[in-house]
């Protein structure tokens, strides 16, 4: 196998390719915009006489960006690169350089494994791109992964958010690399060893131990950079507009709240909740009527709302010849998006088109301009959108991490003016909720579940207190 890399580093990058280059297993955890692909291309092409073949496991919304990655800093043409898809087995599987695989599909697909597994040799680099997402021990793609890519002589992870919710996120991801790097052969004993539980919340982790000594052990495996360390990037602008909600809103947003509180009264018997199900789905109702529509079961109807039309103030406001990316969360708001702002060129990325679609799309809106029209869900991750410096979220997600991630789409390598973005509100408990889960860096919906979990076997009316507020 032969790779040269066709690009420059930049000084940040050739830091981490000196340090892991010599190295058999290692971690990129470098903040997103700071170039892990182009570091992980160009420790493969320093390889490309000791190994076979690259096999790169990603996001299936990625494995497009990832070949476009490829060509753009190598010299592999289209037909050195494999990307799996819904036809791919272990019998058809063909030759190539490079194989581009989903974690997605790993984790649901036999068929995916098998033909991943013929894949990777002695002889080859594993790379799992946006690794938090194999930090869950118990995960069938964590599990698989691991297990099939034992054999590889070379091992790579790269991710910006390798402990989002604490230090038990880094052992799946260490673990694939080498058990020999914590040295524990199961979780149960890097478990008992580093976490401490709760003894009334089943499976709430209240303490951590030895965090000083995991840091000194996975040291010498990982490069880890900031983006304030290492780019000087132009500043972020962050903008809020908010509109009053309909009375059909006012309605079925109260009505939407007392279910509820009759719901969590139920559970009378001094258990806690423990699973955050019952609040995303009263997350999920409210924010949905905020947007204007009612969902239940498999059907949907609108709700008068004044969302869309200070959507299109917000619009009008930026230059007709700027770019520009709305975010929204639900497919019933981006068809309503996509009809209201006609007058304007739209290309749409989403998950309910092909990922060679959406690759096409974003290409079209980076030459042509426009709007692109994209749910969090499918671009939110590892998409370069430094075309445009405006944003505008129609709608949230309730986890700090999705949000940062869709602002770092823009504020990464390439972006060279002030990114400004627009957040959309409806004036109500629920949305304030969630702009100050964004501000805190937490997550909405186990915030609220603390909250109701610490008032709800009061003698009081707190309960009904801290539902209303929503």
């Amino acid at each position: 196998m032969q790779i040269c890399s066709t690009t420059d580093l930049l000084p940040h990058q050739q830091a981490a390719v000196d340090k892991l280059l010599a190295l058999r297993v290692g971690a990129l955890f470098m903040d997103m915009g700071t170039g892990k692909s182009r570091t992980a291309i160009e420790l493969a092409a320093r390889r490309s006489e000791r190994i076979t073949r690259v096999i790169w496991f990603t996001l299936v919304s990625l494995k497009e960006t990832v070949r476009h990655e490829i060509l753009k800093h190598t010299n592999s043409g289209q037909g050195e690169i494999y990307l799996f898809d819904s036809h791919t087995t272990d019998a058809n599987l063909p030759e190539a350089s490079w194989y581009v695989i989903g974690l997605e599909s790993l984790g649901g697909s036999s068929r995916i494994m098998l033909a991943a597994n013929r894949a990777i040799t002695e002889d080859s680099l594993v790379i799992v791109d946006e690794s938090s997402y194999i930090k869950g021990h118990r995960a069938k793609r964590t599990n698989r992964v691991t297990a099939i890519a034992k054999r590889a002589r070379y091992r790579l992870v790269l991710t910006g958010t390798p402990i989002s919710q604490g230090v038990q996120d880094l052992y799946s991801q260490m673990a694939f690399l080498s058990p020999k790097i914590l040295g524990y052969r199961s979780w149960y004993s890097f478990a008992k060893n580093h976490l401490e539980y709760s003894e009334r919340h089943l499976g709430m982790i209240v303490a951590t131990h030895h965090t000083e000594w995991l840091a000194a052990k996975i040291a010498p495996y990982v490069y880890q950079v900031t983006k304030d360390e290492c780019l000087d990037l132009p500043p972020k602008m962050h903008k809020r507009f908010s509109c009053d909600l309909s009375s059909e809103q006012i309605d079925a947003y109260g009505a939407a709240k007392e279910r509820f509180y009759r719901e969590v009264l139920e559970l009378d018997d001094g258990r806690q909740y423990q699973s955050s199900l019952p609040f995303l789905r009263l997350f999920s109702t409210l924010q949905a009527i905020v947007c204007g529509f009612v969902r239940e079961e498999n059907e949907t109807w609108p709700l008068e709302h004044n969302r869309l039309r200070l959507l299109k103030t917000v619009l009008a406001g930026i230059p007709a010849d700027e770019p520009v990316v709305i975010w929204t969360k639900y497919h019933f708001c981006r068809e309503q998006i996509a009809a209201a702002i006609n007058d304007r060129l739209i290309c749409q990325y989403h998950g309910k088109i092909s990922e060679k679609q959406r690759h096409q799309e974003v290409v079209k809106w980076r030459r042509e301009g426009g709007v692109l029209l994209a749910t969090q869900d499918a671009g939110g991750h590892g998409l370069d959108l430094t075309a445009a410096r405006y944003a505008i979220f129609y709608a949230n997600g309730f986890k700090y991490s999705s949000r940062i991630q869709a602002e770092d789409r823009f504020h990464r390598i390439g972006q060279t003016r002030t990114a400004i973005y627009s957040d959309i509100y409806a004036d109500c408990g629920i949305e304030d909720r969630i702009a100050k889960a964004i501000a805190n860096k937490e997550d909405a919906v186990a915030t609220f579940r603390n909250e109701v979990n610490a008032v709800k076997d009061s003698r009081d009316d707190a309960l009904r207190k801290l539902i209303e507020k929503l």
